[in-house]
């Protein structure tokens, strides 16, 4: 019996570079700093990490719909068992990758991986292995670092591409991050010097004055009074200090006046919470608000959220338009997104309910 030869499952977008020469081929650009200052952004700054985490979590699940039942059964079992990345599975954790790079860096880049014919998984690429290249006003070409340069991608169909806010005539999008170094320079700057001046309070220098006044040699003074001080601020024994003379002991920094952090910290946080979008009461930020102004922020962050998935949902239509085609079905697909919160489900439900009864209240008056 003749045993059917498997093809290797193989990735356009992934790191393909050889050593050469001791050296490593990399792909060129200006990005790539910037990539790495937004990375140290959400490292050092932990509530710009929580905003962009809320913001992948709050985007919320979908379902797709396909006018061939069999069709959408058979679709919805492949988006939720796809493999993708090697460890995980189901389109969604595609997508919160996706949409992860997406916000950090402006711009994210995916491929739908393929083998005999049929999609076998999803693969979320690095920003660091490809280049996007504005062929035309109207086309963008992603390219692979390779040991030759910067070379095309041999099956561009497959391959996922997004951009958040594009500036004009540029492939790339614009990262939430931008226009965030300096404020979060700043705030790092005033939580570095409270941390600093919190260990000088918790670990006290002091300074030890004394006249020598008919005490014989100052030297000897000295040195004999920095045995004493020495051996009694000893961690290990309790002991007194015992000095000849006019000595005076004071602490260091003891005299200044603390600086108040709480007005600039909060004015610096003010700035990246309206940056990100997300109300300040999801960050745990216990600023004053009352209960009118949490719901008005909360259906401003709705809004939010329907934009980005406007943006993330011809993503999933390639896949399924894709895999669809690859199993020989036929139809358009459709995405169906689920409620954002709870909260909504029961505002629209009595916006329905006010205007059907306005709606009554008007055929009875006429």
């Amino acid at each position: 019996m003749r045993r059917e030869k498997q093809t290797a499952v193989t990735v356009q977008t992934g790191d393909s570079m050889l050593p050469v020469l001791g050296a490593w081929a990399a792909p060129g650009g200006h990005g790539a700093g910037e990539r790495a200052l937004y990375r140290a952004l959400r490292e050092q700054v932990p509530i710009i990490d929580a905003a962009i985490l809320k913001l992948v979590r709050l985007i919320g699940g979908f379902r797709v719909a396909c006018a061939d039942r069999r069709a959408e059964e058979a679709l919805a079992a492949f988006l939720r068992d796809v493999p993708v990345n090697g460890m995980s599975g189901g389109v969604e954790s595609f997508l919160a990758a996706y949409f992860d790079q997406l916000l950090t860096y402006g711009t994210a880049v995916g491929e739908i991986v393929c083998q005999g014919g049929r999609v076998r998984a999803l693969y979320n690429a690095s920003l660091d292995d490809v280049e996007l290249r504005a062929v035309t006003p109207l086309s963008v070409e992603v390219l692979r670092a390779t040991n030759e340069g910067m070379q095309p991608c041999r099956w561009p169909e497959l391959i996922l591409c997004s951009a958040l806010h594009p500036e004009p005539g540029r492939a790339e999008g614009t990262s939430i991050l931008r226009g965030l170094p300096f404020v979060s320079e700043v705030l790092l700057k005033i939580y570095r010097t409270i941390g600093v001046n919190w260990e000088r309070m918790g670990n006290v220098r002091f300074a030890v004055t004394c006249r020598n006044d008919g005490y014989g040699s100052a030297a000897d003074r000295a040195q004999m009074l920095a045995r004493e001080w020495s051996r009694a601020m000893r961690r290990d024994t309790v002991s007194d200090f015992v000095a000849v003379g006019d000595v005076k002991i004071e602490a260091i920094g003891a005299g200044g006046e603390q600086m108040e952090s709480d007005v600039p910290v909060r004015q610096m946080l003010e700035q990246i919470v309206a940056k990100l979008g997300v109300p300040p009461f999801l960050l745990g930020l216990s600023w004053s608000s009352t209960e009118r102004m949490s719901s008005q922020q909360a259906d401003v962050l709705t809004s939010e959220l329907m934009a980005y998935r406007r943006v993330l949902e011809p993503v999933i239509l390639r896949i399924c338009r894709t895999w669809l085609g690859l199993s020989g079905f036929s139809g358009e697909p459709e995405v169906v997104w689920d409620e954002i919160t709870m909260q909504d489900e029961v505002d629209h439900a009595n916006a329905e309910y006010l205007a059907a009864r306005t709606e009554a209240l008007r055929k009875k008056g006429t």
